[in-house]
Order: structure tokens, then C-alpha cells, then sequence
């Protein structure tokens, strides 16, 4: 293996030469504390910047087995040495060399790996030039004066802050105890006491200053206490299984208590606020999406007979109106396995939500294809075991339905359960039920192996976190509010390239193409979706079953098959 001074005469020799001299750097070099893997140098200044790894063993590291003993831990620990990493490159000034740049949840990624062995950064660096002549000095200065420094001052435990290091653990795998809690609870949502749920501003997903924000109490009849392993007592409110509404007037944070449900399928920073947020693990949040792609999917349950005979047993479309794609939404959220649907009035088709009386009375049933979701929340819940929390402030007729009714009033949670009851019988509804045939299993659908199958200059990347290209066909996943990272994003389009080379396998449902890439992770790592060799894998973050599942629907050159 070479050395630093050979990293060093390579420099000097090809200071001031043409920009793709550069490539003479590949290889490995021992620079006495770590070992610098060039893997992948950029071929000029403007190209993305160049692949490298550092790598350094535990006996110099010195990261104890139990920060990092299961899979939670392991997660956290990459998760805080990525941060820390990410700060030193700020702390030094140094733009020329990045990270993945985590948000406020803590992800599983590529960017960092810690074994028993070693622990590994995967970075990139933007080797300078003036025009396109190689600035040799600099890059001497880079490499082998700032990147040891921001090796020392981030990934030794020495170095490190470990009573922040520890809390960002057990922070996290409190998290994960209090999500694997709910089930036991009967619950499917938990929102801590003194949480807070509100964010810096439309484009920060930071908290609010708490001199701000309201933080939240639980109403006393929904207050639930768990003991966790690292936190001692957490108490909050628990949302049961079954129907739950959220009502209020508009600006009281009824949205705001949604969005941070939606969030609670992940793990939080500590600091973040919602770090005793969580829902269950499967949550999918739920709106009408105008003018998305539809393949073969049963949408009978809530939309039938429509004009000109159009079988919705097997719907498709590649321009679905705001009612159907929201029952396609659902149907496919079923498909995914999803046991928690979230839905907001705000985000929803209207003539999806509710058929009021009057409306029954004039549009006659026989004329009106929709099945509302009114009249399939409990049935949802009853024979399917899949619950509901639904934001609402302009329709009292759920209220007959629901198991809980909460009302925010000034971003605080009141139980008016009762009161809606009450209100429910006074004023009953005119409305009649509209279902025609009780709910079925969900039909799966098996995708055809040519969906997949690109030419040979056809590639497949991303663009920033809501869109995938695939050849020339863009998939948009800006509706998908639970992607949360672009990394994610890059994730899902790598999956999309395994299933190009690969194929789906005859007579394997889409969630079971799906959960036999996710075994495949969880044995070999993420880094199995790049084919990493001893290279760099790429910055990547692992998303959720139902968002890769959400991609593959979007698809518009999918193609897919219905399995009786």
C-alpha cells in the first residue's frame, strides 16, 4: 500500500497539469492514523466531486461493542459520527470536502460504517483547480493536513463528546422501544408531553424556539405512561386503534399534530421536539393526488360503476382524477401493509370524503360512482384491523363513527369524545350509507418483468428528493409526504436499477418484491444496493416499505398483473 509521501510526490508531480492528471490518484494510501481510499476521482472541476473513504481501526477509534451491539445502536452511532464528521468539515472551513448531510431523523445510510474492525467515512472531496489546471498544493493541503484533522476531531472517541454521543443512542433506541410499545398498548400513536410540534418555518424542519412554540399535554383521558429503558417514565397521550378524528378551527394545529405523526414512522435527534412522537411503524399518510399514473389496481371498495363501463376492479390511469387517486392511494397503502391511515380534510378530495344528505337527494346513488370514505372508516377498522386519524373542521357526520374525537384548541389537545357523541344524536344526519358489497381482501399485483427492462444508454437518476428519472420517464414523489431525504430518494432509484438487471420474479406480488429487497438490505447492509465492491457506495439512506412500494405505483411504465 502507498504511503503519504507517495501521495504527496503524486501531487507535486502533477501540480499544474491538465485536470484529468487527477485520475493518477486512485488507489490507497496509508497516512499513518487512517487509511485514504481514492476510489472514484471526477473527471474535471464542474463534474460531481470526487468518491473517496477514510478508514481507521477500532484499536485507533476506540468505539466501544456496546455503543454499537444491535441494529439500533449501530444506526444511531453511524448517525452521530456522520453529524460530527459534517461539523468538522464547517468547524474548518472546509467546503471542498462533504458527507451526507443528515436532516432531523436518523437514518440508516451509507455514509457511515462502523464494524468490530474498523470505522469507515464515506466522503467526497472537491479536488481544486484554477480553470482546468490542477491546483497540486491545495489539494496537498486538503488531503493530508485538513482531512486528518477532521478525522481526529470526529470519528476518535477520545475526541468526542460521549455523554452527547451515549444520549443520541438511547435517545434513539428509546424511540424504537416506545413504537414496539404501541401494539401491546392497543395503541397506534403516542405524542410525549412537553413535545413540540411545531417547526422553525416552512423551509426548516428545525423546532421552534420553545419561547415560541406551545408544548403539548396530553388530555387527561387519553394520558398513557411507558417505561423505557434509557428515559425512565415517558407520559403523553396514546391514540388508540380504530377511528380517530382531530377536529378545531383552522390555525389550532391540527395539521401541525398530523404532520408530526407522519414524521413518527422515523427516529428523532435529540433536541428535535418530537422525539416521543411516534406512530405505528407502517403509517402512511393519505391525500388525493390529481393527474398521477394508476396500474391495475381494485378501487371497486370506493369507486364503481363508472360511465362507459370502466372495470374498477382493474383500474388505470395515466391522469387520475382527485377521487380515484385517492382510493388508489389507499388500495395500494393496503397493498403495502399499512395498518394506520392518515388523512387531512385539507389534502382530500371532497366528493371522496362524505355525500351529504342533501347531495344524496339530488345526485341519486345509481348515478354516483363513489362509495365515500365515510362509509368505509369503520369497516376499515372492524374487519381489517387498519386504523384512521383524520383531520377535519367542516363535517360532524364522522363524528358517529369515531372511537376518539380530539380537539385542538390553541396547538392543546382537549378529549370532547363525549360531547361529539352527544352532538351525533341530537342532530342526526340525513345522510345515508352508500356501501353496495362489504370490503374484500386486497388484490395483489404482480409487476411484469418488461416494466423494469431499460435500453442500453437509458440511466437512472435523481432529481433533489421528489423525482426519479428512469430512462426518460420521470417518476414524481412529491406527494409522498413521508419521504423525507433525498438519500432515500437515490435509494429508491438504485432499487429501480437492481429491478432493471434483476427483474421481478414471476408470480411475486409488488410487496413481496418489495419486503425481498428489504430482507436483502437487512442481511448484507445498504450498501448491497450499489454493488458495493470495496468502493464507495454512494450517499444513500434507506426508505420505508411503503415509500419504495409509492415509487414503483408512480411509475408510469409499470406494468403489472392481478393475482386471483
Amino acid at each position: 500500500m502507498r504511503q503519504s509521501d507517495d501521495l504527496r510526490s503524486t501531487l507535486k508531480r502533477i501540480d499544474g497539469k491538465g485536470y484529468k492528471a487527477y485520475k493518477d490518484l486512485q488507489g490507497d494510501y496509508d497516512l499513518g492514523g487512517f487509511v485514504l481510499h481514492v476510489d472514484n476521482v471526477q473527471s474535471d472541476p464542474y463534474a460531481p466531486p470526487s468518491k473517496m473513504r477514510v478508514s481507521l481501526p477500532q484499536s485507533r477509534a476506540g468505539l466501544p461493542e456496546e455503543m454499537f451491539s444491535n441494529r439500533i445502536r449501530r444506526v444511531a452511532l453511524e448517525d452521530y459520527l456522520t453529524r460530527c464528521f459534517l461539523r468538522a468539515c464547517s468547524n474548518g472551513g472546509q467546503r471542498d470536502v462533504g458527507i451526507d448531510r443528515p436532516g432531523q431523523e436518523i437514518l440508516e445510510r451509507t455514509a457511515m460504517r462502523v464494524t468490530a474492525e474498523r470505522v469507515e467515512a464515506r466522503i467526497t472531496v472537491g479536488l481544486p483547480a484554477k480553470g482546468r489546471s490542477i491546483l497540486g498544493r491545495k489539494a496537498e493541503q486538503i488531503l493530508l493536513r485538513d482531512l486528518p484533522e477532521m478525522v481526529d476531531s470526529s470519528l476518535i472517541l477520545s475526541s468526542l463528546e460521549r455523554d452527547r454521543l451515549w444520549q443520541h443512542i438511547q435517545v434513539c433506541e428509546d424511540q424504537d422501544v416506545l413504537r414496539e410499545e404501541l401494539a401491546d398498548r392497543g395503541l397506534v400513536a403516542f405524542v410525549g408531553n412537553d413535545a413540540i410540534l411545531p417547526r422553525k418555518s416552512g423551509v426548516s424542519d428545525a423546532p421552534m424556539p420553545r419561547d415560541k412554540a406551545i408544548p403539548f399535554v396530553a388530555p387527561s383521558e387519553q394520558e398513557v405512561s411507558v417505561e423505557l429503558p434509557h428515559s425512565g417514565t415517558v407520559t403523553g397521550m396514546g391514540v388508540p386503534r380504530g377511528v380517530t378524528l382531530v377536529a378545531g378551527g383552522g390555525y389550532h394545529g391540527k395539521s401541525t399534530l398530523l404532520k408530526a405523526l407522519e414524521r413518527g414512522v422515523y427516529n428523532h435527534v435529540p433536541g428535535d421536539g418530537r422525539e416521543y412522537v411516534v406512530c405505528d411503524a407502517s403509517a402512511v399518510k393519505i391525500r388525493a393526488e390529481d393527474g398521477r399514473c394508476v396500474s391495475q389496481v381494485n378501487i371497486e371498495p370506493f369507486i364503481s360503476d363508472l360511465p362507459f363501463g370502466e372495470d374498477t376492479s382493474r383500474f388505470s390511469s395515466d391522469n387520475a382524477s382527485g377521487s380515484t387517486s385517492q382510493a388508489a392511494n389507499i388500495m395500494e397503502a393496503l397493498e403495502a401493509e399499512s395498518r394506520l391511515l392518515l388523512l387531512d380534510e385539507d389534502t382530500s378530495a371532497t366528493n371522496f370524503m362524505i355525500r351529504d344528505g342533501r347531495m344524496q337527494h339530488l345526485v341519486a346513488k345509481e348515478d354516483e360512482p363513489i362509495t365515500p370514505f365515510i362509509d368505509r372508516v369503520r369497516e376499515l377498522s372492524s374487519e381489517m384491523g387498519v386504523s384512521t386519524i383524520l383531520v377535519l373542521g367542516g363535517s360532524g357526520d364522522y363524528f358517529e363513527l369515531a372511537d376518539t374525537v380530539l380537539m385542538l384548541k390553541e396547538y392543546r389537545p382537549f378529549d370532547v369524545t363525549a360531547r361529539a357523541r352527544e352532538l351525533a344524536q341530537m342532530y342526526v344526519t340525513q345522510r345515508r350509507t352508500e356501501i353496495k358489497e362489504p370490503l374484500k381482501e386486497v388484490t395483489p399485483r404482480v409487476p411484469l418483468r418488461k416494466s423494469f427492462q431499460l435500453g442500453e444508454r437509458d440511466k437512472i437518476k435523481t432529481k433533489g428528493l421528489t423525482s426519479v428519472l428512469v430512462g426518460r420517464t420521470a417518476i414524481d414523489l412529491s406527494q409522498v409526504e413521508q419521504l423525507v431525504d433525498e438519500s432515500q430518494t437515490r435509494s429508491i432509484a438504485a432499487i429501480f436499477k437492481k429491478l432493471g438487471q434483476e427483474g421481478a420474479k414471476e408470480e411475486t406480488s409488488l410487496s413481496e418484491t418489495v419486503d425481498a429487497l428489504l430482507e436483502t438490505i437487512r442481511e448484507q447492509g445498504l450498501d448491497a444496493l450499489s454493488g458495493f465492491r470495496g468502493k464507495h457506495p454512494g450517499y444513500m439512506a434507506l426508505p420505508r416499505k411503503q415509500e419504495l412500494c409509492a415509487a414503483v405505483n408512480r411509475y408510469r411504465n409499470l406494468r403489472v398483473r392481478q393475482r386471483e
